[in-house]
Parts: C-alpha cells; sequence; structure tokens
C-alpha cells in the first residue's frame, strides 16, 4: 500500500484488496512456514474505512494514531514451539549504502546501529518477557552480534529465496558467525526490491529456514524511503531520516517476533498473528515532539524513536503497550 502524487490502475487494485487479504495472508505464512509479513501502512490506503484497535487518526498537528486500550482478541497463545531466550541481531547490509539521497548513508546505517545496541533491556522490550513458555525464559535482553555488507550478489530483484541465500553467504564466507540465537536482518537499500512485495504488501518479514550452514531464524526489511507513506509514520522523523527510521520500527517488529515466534510454531492467534502484528502501525499515548517537529515515543541509548507498540500478554487479556506501564 502506498500513497503517490500518481498510483496506476493496478498498483491501486492491489492496495484495496489486501485489507481483506491481510489476516488470511499472515495465516498462510504461518501454516505453510513461509515469510511472516509485516503489512504496509493501513493510512496509505485510500479506502480509511474502521479497523480494529486502531484508536484515534491523526489530524494536522496531532501525534500518530495511537491505538485502542482494551483488550486485544482474538488471543494469543502457545503452540509449544521454541522461543529465543535472548537473540543477538546481525545486521546484513545489502545493496548501495553510500548514496547521495540522504537516506541510504553511513549515518543512516548508524541509526540502525544504534537501535540494535540499545534495544536490549529497554522497558518496551521488556514486554516480551511475558512470553516465557516451554521451559524457556525470555530475559528482555539483546545483544548486538556484528554486521556485513553485499553490494549485491543477487542483483538489485530479490526473491524470498535470495534472502537466505544472502544470509547464508554472509555466514559460509566468514563475514558473520554462526549463531543458533543469532536473528539475521537482511537490509537493503531503497534501490532494492523484493519481488513478492516489499511496499505493496509488506515492509518486511521474517521466517526460519534450514540453510547449508545450519538452522536460521532472518529477516528482511528494506529501506521505506522507496515508500514512505506506505512503510513509514512520517515524512519527518525524529532523527532525521524518514526512510531508515520508519525501519526501525520495522526491525523491532520482525526483532521481538522472531524472538516469541521464531519458527514459526510458538506464539500467534487464531487467525495466525503473531505479537507484534496485533499493534502494527500504532504507537501509543506516549508521543512527545522532537525538535525537527517530528514525533516519536521513547529514548534508546541517545536517540528518539517512534517504534509500533507490542503486545503485553496477560492471562486477564492482551494489551498493546509501549511499555509496561503505558499504551
Amino acid at each position: 500500500m502506498k500513497r503517490t502524487i500518481s498510483i496506476s490502475l493496478a498498483v491501486l487494485a492491489a492496495v484495496c484488496l489486501f485489507r481483506a487479504a491481510q489476516l488470511l495472508n499472515t495465516a498462510h505464512a504461518q501454516n505453510d512456514r513461509g515469510p511472516v509479513i509485516h503489512g504496509v501502512n493501513p493510512e496509505s490506503l485510500p479506502d480509511n474505512g474502521p479497523e480494529t484497535n486502531r484508536g484515534n487518526r491523526p489530524g494536522v498537528g496531532d501525534a500518530l494514531t495511537t491505538g485502542g486500550t482494551g483488550v486485544v482478541t482474538p488471543p494469543i497463545t502457545y503452540h509449544g514451539g521454541p522461543l529465543i531466550s535472548t537473540p543477538t541481531i546481525y545486521l546484513i547490509w545489502y545493496g548501495n549504502w553510500n548514496q547521495a539521497n540522504g537516506s541510504d548513508t553511513p549515518a543512516g546505517q548508524q541509526i540502525v546501529r544504534d537501535f540494535a545496541g540499545s534495544i536490549g533491556g529497554s522497558p518496551y522490550f521488556l514486554l516480551n518477557t511475558t512470553y516465557n513458555a516451554g521451559g524457556t525464559i525470555i530475559t528482555g535482553a539483546v545483544n548486538f552480534g556484528g554486521e556485513a555488507t553485499d553490494t549485491g550478489s543477487a542483483g538489485t530483484r530479490l526473491r524470498d529465496s535470495s534472502i537466505l541465500n544472502i544470509v547464508n553467504n554472509a555466514i559460509s564466507s566468514g563475514k558473520l558467525p554462526y549463531d543458533a540465537s543469532g536473528v539475521y536482518f537482511v537490509l537493503t537499500s531503497s534501490n532494492v526490491s523484493e519481488q513478492s512485495g516489499f511496499c505493496t504488501r509488506y515492509c518486511g518479514w521474517h521466517t526460519a529456514n534450514n540453510g547449508s550452514v545450519g538452522h536460521l531464524r532472518y529477516s528482511f526489511v528494506g529501506n521505506a524511503n522507496r515508500c514512505l507513506s506506505a512503510c513509514a509514520a512520517q515524512t519527518t522523523s525524529p532523527n532525521g531520516n524518514a526512510g531508515v527510521d520508519g525501519m526501525i520500527s520495522v526491525i523491532a517488529h520482525e526483532l521481538e517476533e522472531a524472538t516469541t515466534d521464531p519458527d514459526l510454531n510458538a506464539w500467534y492467534d487464531s487467525g495466525g498473528a503473531e505479537n507484534a502484528d496485533k499493534c502494527a502501525w500504532t504507537f501509543g499515548h506516549a508521543q512527545y515532539q522532537v525538535a525537527n517537529g517530528s514525533w516519536a515515543n521513547m529514548k534508546l541509548g541517545l536517540r528518539d524513536y517512534l517504534i509500533q507498540r507490542n503486545l503485553e500478554h496477560n492471562t486477564s487479556g492482551d494489551l498493546c503497550k509501549v511499555n509496561s506501564v503505558q499504551n
């Protein structure tokens, strides 16, 4: 889904169909163990109708969509699969991250590194400790294990299978270690497309597969600068890079799902939605404006970020929150 000055009828039709198919697509991904997608921003739809748990919609000068404060249904349940106690983030910079576009830049990469180094132990990520099950305790900590660069080994038109190959190559070449607790993020520059639906169906996804180096948990997230209205909540952002700031929220989404449902057989609801899916594109009531007028809802390390809420699991009812005391 994307809002552009000019949009083809074909793309418009695909966008309109997305809303009705969103839960079906997610459930299908769960059942056939394909990638579980994080859909594009519903606010970019041309037919903004009522949606579950969306809360207020922003007007001019208002905070971004806060989301509802009530119990989120259907409840999320545990299906017996493994969890990751303490995930380790690995970043693979794919494509051209040295462009003169103000987004695919070394400064943009540093925003992501700072997030990866500060998300662990944060009040936000500690929400995932409510998913302890099967003898595994989720600590709420996150390690940052390192990064690698791939300037384009698979070209600029990727398939889902390309992402697994990129991760395999990074490990088999010795650029990154194999880590059974690792979540490997392939982060593509904005000149790279993912042909199964980046910018039209999703902004990112995660999955698991057996690669040549071992069992892998990995994720695709593209630079939202390719389609800001579809994959970013605002065009002016806390760190002055709307594309990369948009990526941060998607990375957080995929990281918490990869922690609580790494092999797509642990925590999800009757419709196939994982914890972050159930709070997607809602940012809570703790939003504040930074100096450039953009909105943020949390400070991690020295940076402000706008990151979607996550689902706090409770036996009395699941709630979308930014941290344990703020929704």
